[in-house]
């Protein structure tokens, strides 16, 4: 009982960093292979674009830390616990990172940050009790949709915001990452309705997150 009390107070910590934006990253922010362009010298709309694609990619680092916490919490391997925790302390890297690129760009996290948070953790919380196979490959498949949302950021990001390109371009790598390391765990693989359902959802908040 203990350890489960202390395991709850450690995800309720977590869960008011996140919403109160206190993130700390453990890696340095990823720098662009040449020296960035001044964030001053971005044309405004140009400015505006970016701000609110990485309010949107915020959003994303949002979900996936209640997701992850989540999912650590109901995990009944230890294994896979601390594969759910590895991946929530890199998903606590690119939630710092894309903070501090909002700040830079002189723009403001989502407004619901709160309500995305509530909403992924309880998502979070059903697939780790159907069970750890279904809990994989609900991040499979999260990670993929994730990658790909990614990429399509990465067309649409200004070519001269090199800084944020950077940032983007290391959490695609990584989610794909997190995505081929949970299909080798023994991943289930979901059904195609769920697939279908998750991606709906995913797009009600981007779309929400890029304005609000």
């Amino acid at each position: 009982m203990a350890e489960f009390i202390d395991r709850w107070l450690t995800v309720v910590d977590a869960g008011l960093r996140v919403v109160s934006g206190g993130a700390r990253a453990s890696r340095p922010m990823p720098l662009p292979a040449s020296a960035p362009e001044s964030t001053a010298a971005l044309p405004q709309d140009e400015r505006v674009l970016s701000g609110a694609l990485m309010r949107v990619n915020h959003v994303g680092e949002v979900c996936a830390q209640a997701l992850y916490q989540a999912q650590a919490l109901t995990a009944r391997n230890d294994a896979v616990r601390e594969q759910m925790a590895a991946a929530a302390r890199d998903e606590t890297d690119h939630l710092a990172w894309t903070e501090q690129r909002l700040r830079e760009l002189g723009a403001r996290p989502s407004l619901l940050n709160p309500l995305w948070y509530a909403g992924a953790f309880a998502i979070g919380l059903a697939a780790g009790r159907a069970g750890d196979r279904w809990s994989l490959g609900f991040v499979v498949e999260t990670e993929r949709q994730v990658e790909e949302h990614l990429a399509g950021h990465l067309e649409r990001l200004p070519a001269q915001d090199t800084a944020s390109r950077a940032i983007v371009a290391r959490m695609k790598d990584e989610e794909a990452r997190h995505a081929r390391h949970a299909q080798s765990s023994g991943a289930a693989d979901l059904p195609a309705p769920l697939k279908w359902a998750m991606r709906g959802a995913a797009k009600l908040m981007t779309t929400t997150a890029h304005r609000i």
